[in-house]
């Protein structure tokens, strides 16, 4: 019975750790919840939402960017007019990298 408790402890205590450690495995996370890509808008600024988890670096179009405490992150961006790509890119701690990008075109008003 005192064996069987001890391995039931044990099996209690490396079920927690590999819990815990599931961030650290799984490596970076990264999504762009607006715009939806492929949309077309006729504003001149752009706000790009997204989400990054498990991530020690985040750039936007190569430019270093942050995330606030939840790992969301608002980037507000005025594109030329035309096709646009904007693209989020991070990197985890041990150097495992995520990417996505979104597309949309920016329109602009010409009067007949």
């Amino acid at each position: 019975m005192k064996r069987f408790a001890i391995i039931a402890a044990i099996l209690v205590v490396l079920g927690y750790g590999l819990f815990e450690a599931r961030r650290i495995i799984s490596g970076p996370e990264l999504a762009i919840d607006s715009p939806i890509d492929g949309t077309a808008t006729s504003s001149s600024v752009v706000t790009i939402v997204g989400t990054a988890q498990n991530i020690s670096f985040l750039s936007i179009n190569d430019k270093p960017f942050y995330t606030d405490e939840a790992g969301k992150f608002v980037y507000r961006y005025s594109p030329p007019p035309g096709y646009t790509i904007v693209v989020a890119r991070a990197t985890d701690r041990f150097g495992r990298r995520a990417q996505v990008s979104i597309s949309f075109n920016v329109l602009t008003y010409c009067p007949i």
